[in-house]
């Protein structure tokens, strides 16, 4: 992106710290197929393996709602994740996860429990 440059701020100890890019994809498993989730992100997270930006993902289970999730990636910065969302591989390479996803519920907030990391 022209102009586009990393944010830094300086943390609690006087150092720099650069600005990255946490995405949040909401998803809910069907009763139906159950491992789904786990499998659409296992697979997803092999075909993303050194994406250039991408610092790695979690996915996360609610603690709640054994069939609530969200995928949290950790990108570089936010140019770099959307430079990564406007490539040609981006929606074929989430396909997998898309059909499961959902606005997150009601409550403005959640609370997850790590289910696997790359």
């Amino acid at each position: 992106m022209a102009g586009d440059t990393k944010r830094a701020m300086a943390n609690g100890a006087g150092q720099t710290v650069t600005s990255r890019a946490r995405v949040l994809i909401y998803a809910a498993a069907p009763s139906e197929e159950p491992g789904a989730i786990e499998a659409a992100y296992h697979q997803i997270s092999r075909d993303l393996a050194g994406t250039p930006g991408l610092l790695g993902n979690e996915l996360l289970r609610a603690a709640d709602d054994p069939a609530a999730f969200v995928v949290m990636s950790e990108w570089e910065s936010l140019a770099a994740f959307r430079s990564w969302e406007d490539g040609a591989a981006h929606r074929g390479t989430t396909a997998p996860l898309r059909r499961y996803q959902r606005a997150p519920g009601t409550r403005p907030f959640g609370i997850y429990e790590v289910t696997a990391t790359y």
